[in-house]
């Protein structure tokens, strides 16, 4: 019925698992597809987007095998459709999709809004992977705390994308556990290559050079970025990711700020390994409140130094180790940044790499799968803090 991709012969018969995204997959290369990537070694997973609406005759999903046992299914609508039909047709398509590759073992949220149209499914394990805090974000759906509180009351598990974010969501529910961002180091690890290839559109940039990558939204503090250009013209700012839910005509544009747009993933470490140093200059405002960025233990990984502003997953545990300067004004990161292009590197990167040690989304995904088997009770790492727990450090460090 809906053309579902042929799977390797390994892993057609493997467990259903459904994965509801307010992110597309081919948007950022983050948590979710670290994690998804891992679960499909056991699990055949379809991540479900949240709908395109185009000139169709009929509401279908369009399906893209990944590699491995991955398959993208986005819900395509035609237009006209009233917000309840919306939702009537995604709960159509997700019905005839379990219809067709069912049962479902795993229904696991990154968006409590996916519950409108998948609340009625009974998968034998229900997860949400609250990575944000969605509510605070630009463009939220004023139904989403109502959407999160059923979602908390229909989870056997809730998994939190970091420190601060657990200890708002701990009193909520019985089994909360936190999975702060992790790496994949040997992904970073390439941009510590002496060979590394230059990218010809960051080739012409003058050095020293200053990078970003990542989402660009209301989290940038664009005022710091522009503040710190400005009384910085010697240094050239490098900013690799896609602008969205901002007005790109806000962007300050100097000649020492390069808007490089999205680039690829696995071409980031060829990108990084160009910077002196690297800056994370998010705003402070409930946007960030909670978030723990995938990019710090990247930054860490690629064996360049980092200063950011003061997120609290930042500070507390990176900050805290004196791994990444923290700085709130554009005086203070300049002051940073030359006290990092002069300091000796070898001697920092080795703390870093004693401090990263064995941390990986290997572990994270390990860890996880653990605390979702039925013995879960006697399966909770000792390094990973339950709803219960006093401390509040989500993986083992050196």
């Amino acid at each position: 019925m809906y053309g579902v991709p042929p799977l390797p012969a390994s892993s057609r018969n493997s467990p259903l698992f459904l994965c509801f995204s307010h992110l597309r997959w081919n948007f950022v290369y983050q948590r979710p597809q670290h994690l998804m990537s891992r679960a499909a070694r056991e699990y055949r997973v379809f991540f479900v987007e949240e709908p395109l609406i185009e000139d169709t005759g009929a509401s279908h999903f369009r399906l893209e095998q990944q590699p491995g046992s991955i398959t993208v299914a986005t819900p395509i609508l035609p237009r006209g459709l009233s917000e309840s039909e919306i939702v009537d047709a995604q709960r159509q398509l997700v019905d005839g999709l379990v219809a067709e590759c069912g049962p479902v073992e795993v229904s696991w949220y990154y968006t409590p809004m996916a519950l409108e149209f998948s609340a009625h499914i009974v998968p034998d394990l229900c997860v949400y992977d609250c990575m944000d805090e969605l509510s605070a974000f630009r463009g939220a759906s004023p139904r989403l705390l109502a959407n999160e509180q059923e979602l908390f009351e229909k989870a056997d598990l809730v998994f939190t994308g970091g420190v601060s974010i657990f200890e708002a969501k701990r009193s909520r529910h019985a089994s909360v556990y936190a999975f702060p961002s992790s790496v994949d180091q040997a992904h970073f690890n390439k941009a510590r290559r002496l060979d590394a290839a230059e990218p010809a559109v960051q080739a012409d940039i003058p050095r020293p050079r200053v990078g970003f990558f990542g989402v660009i939204d209301e989290r940038m503090d664009i005022d710091l970025v522009e503040g710190l250009a400005r009384i910085r013209p010697d240094l050239q700012f490098v900013i690799i990711g896609p602008v969205v839910k901002i007005d790109p005509g806000t962007l300050p544009i100097l000649p020492n700020i390069h808007w490089l747009g999205s680039q690829d993933y696995q071409a980031l470490p060829d990108f990084i390994s160009g910077w002196d140093v690297g800056f994370m200059p998010f705003a402070r405002n409930e946007a960030t409140r909670f978030i723990s960025p995938t990019k710090t233990p990247e930054f860490l990984a690629a064996g360049v130094p980092v200063v950011s502003t003061a997120i609290a997953d930042v500070v507390r545990p990176y900050g805290d180790h004196s791994l990444v300067a923290i700085a709130s004004t554009p005086e203070q990161m300049s002051a940073a940044i030359d006290e990092y292009c002069q300091m000796p590197r070898e001697p920092w990167r080795q703390r870093v790499d004693r401090y990263l040690g064995g941390m990986s989304w290997d572990v994270t995904w390990r860890d996880m799968h653990k605390l979702m088997q039925p013995d879960r009770a006697s399966q909770v790492p000792a390094s990973v803090p339950k709803a219960s727990a006093s401390a509040v450090v989500g993986q083992a460090h050196v």
